[in-house]
Order: structure tokens, then C-alpha cells, then sequence
């Protein structure tokens, strides 16, 4: 039986790809999350580029500085690597891609007030194939989130289509433009909810967020998980150095050493372009973007 989702929430995930739990987050966890962002913050006013921690605005400068977002947060907050282990956000994984997890990666976007950057249109599958497709991510919603401060946005269904192509002139650039394969931009569906709700995408829905210019910071806290049976592809941006390591990112339950294969399409994210591994950088080899820049 699951353990927190109803079979309708199950079944629309299955259908189109998404779900937002509105209020799933309690307010303690958040308040102690603003903390830690307020903690990260003072230490991205010291510095005049981006490092392995902090990734910074084009637009930061020392007089006015502005994070873009906090890398791998849960490996520099203990609150952040709690709440990942908690059932706020394991039980509702658990629900729908069973109760092995594997963690793939955290990171908390920023977007502030007026400036925060856009994330073109793509698939998270794009950047790390695996022998199957149980993957999501979950976000937990730090601020109320609506239309006008650069929510995620997601075109519902297109788990189920192809992986589009994410490169330009032969070099990925982790990013592809709906229209020009086949999706109808009055299709996208924004991601809103008050602070502490949870947004869950599947792994190979399109999806993207246009640039805060609001009077209000969006910011979104990041998990990205697996069944612990979906292994990487020769040639995926997941980070592999060797399944040791690869079973000490376990979240719940039991590893494995039997890869679960499953007949899906498949695109391999290279040659990588020659800049930092930041989607924000990566996406700056596209010729033509679908949200607009600062």
C-alpha cells in the first residue's frame, strides 16, 4: 500500500509526468532552510567567481552579489541532507518509483527577486541516461511560487515521448526548444504552490523556468533520485567512481549489482562543451533560447 500518495495522485503522475503536494513541508524545516541559505549567502558576498560550493549570477558583482544556486547542498548542510533522509520526501518517492532510492544529485536554484536566471527548456534523462527510467526529482518549494516569479513549468505527457535532441552543432548544450520539435508552448503547465509544497517530475519530462522578475524570490530546493536499479549509460554526466562509492548514495532500502533494463529511447549528452558543468553554463551554447537573459 503507499504510504502517502492516494492512487488518483499515483495515477496522474504515471499519466502526465508531474504532481505538486501543496503544504507537505512543515514550517520548522523551512525556517531552519531560509538559515542556511541566509548562511550561504554571506559567504557569496566574499567571492568574485563561482567555486565547487557556490554558483554565481552573470550579473554578480561585489557591491551587489547574487547566488544562482548552492551546489550539492546536502553535502554542506546538515539540515538539507536531514531533510533528504526524512519521509516528507522518501515516502512520496517510495509511492511511486518503489522503495529502493538511490540519491543522483541535490541543489538549491535560487532565483531571487528581479534577476533570478532562467533554465531553458529540458530533460533531466537528457543529462544522465540510465538502463531505465524510474527517475524524478523532487522539489521542495521554498517561497510561494506563482506565474509571475519564474515558476517550473512542464509540458504534461512528454515523459512518455522521445528524448529530444539537446545539442547544437554537435555539442550538447543541455537544452532543447519546444517548438521547434513538435510541442505547442500553450501546452507548458506552471508548477505553483505556497512555500513548503513539493513538486515531483519524472525524469524525462520536458520542463523549464523563465527568469524571476517579480518583487519575489523563487527558490526551490532540489532531490534527484532513482530506483536503485537504474544504472548509469556509458557516456551519462553521473558522476561514477565505482559502485562502492555508488552504494553509499543509497537513500532507503536495498542495493543491487542487476541493472533493470527497460526499452527506452536513449541520447548520450556528448561531446560536452569545454566550460564549468553548471546547466546555466551548458545552456549557453544554445543559438536560440526560449526564456530571456540579464
Amino acid at each position: 500500500m503507499a504510504e502517502t500518495l492516494t492512487p488518483d495522485q499515483i495515477a496522474h503522475y504515471e499519466e502526465h509526468g508531474y504532481l505538486v503536494l501543496e503544504n507537505r513541508i512543515p514550517a520548522d524545516w523551512l525556517a531552519k532552510i531560509y538559515a542556511e541559505i541566509a548562511r550561504f549567502e554571506e559567504e557569496a558576498a566574499t567571492m568574485t567567481a563561482s567555486n565547487e560550493r557556490l554558483d554565481l549570477e552573470d550579473s554578480h558583482t561585489a557591491t551587489d552579489p547574487r547566488l544562482r544556486r548552492i551546489k550539492l547542498p546536502h553535502t554542506i548542510s546538515d539540515v538539507v541532507r536531514d531533510l533528504m533522509y526524512s519521509d516528507h520526501i522518501l515516502a512520496p518517492a517510495r509511492d511511486l518509483i518503489g522503495p529502493d532510492l538511490r540519491l543522483h544529485t541535490t541543489k538549491l536554484n535560487m532565483k531571487s527577486a528581479g534577476y533570478g536566471a532562467a533554465v531553458e527548456w529540458h530533460q533531466d534523462y537528457a543529462f544522465y541516461p540510465h538502463t531505465n527510467d524510474d527517475i524524478l526529482a523532487i522539489g521542495v518549494i521554498l517561497d510561494d511560487m506563482a506565474p509571475e516569479n519564474g515558476p517550473l513549468m512542464v509540458y504534461p505527457g512528454s515523459h512518455k515521448g522521445p528524448v529530444f535532441d539537446h545539442h547544437v552543432d554537435g555539442v550538447f548544450a543541455g537544452a532543447m526548444l519546444p517548438e521547434e520539435n513538435g510541442l505547442n508552448p500553450a501546452d507548458a503547465v506552471q508548477l505553483t504552490g505556497p512555500a513548503g509544497s513539493v513538486s515531483i517530475h519524472h525524469g524525462r519530462i520536458v520542463h523549464g523556468s523563465a527568469l524571476n522578475t517579480s518583487d519575489r524570490a523563487r527558490r526551490i530546493l532540489f532531490y534527484e533520485m532513482m530506483a536503485a536499479d537504474a544504472f548509469p549509460i556509458m557516456g551519462s554526466m553521473t558522476k561514477w567512481d565505482g559502485i562502492e562509492d555508488y552504494d553509499t548514495r543509497m537513500l532507503c532500502g536495498q542495493t543491487t549489482k542487476n541493472p533493470r533494463l527497460k526499452d527506452i529511447p536513449v541520447r548520450i549528452p556528448q561531446p560536452q562543451p569545454d566550460v564549468p558543468i553548471s546547466i546555466y553554463e551548458i545552456q549557453k551554447g544554445m543559438k536560440k533560447r526560449a526564456f530571456d537573459t540579464i
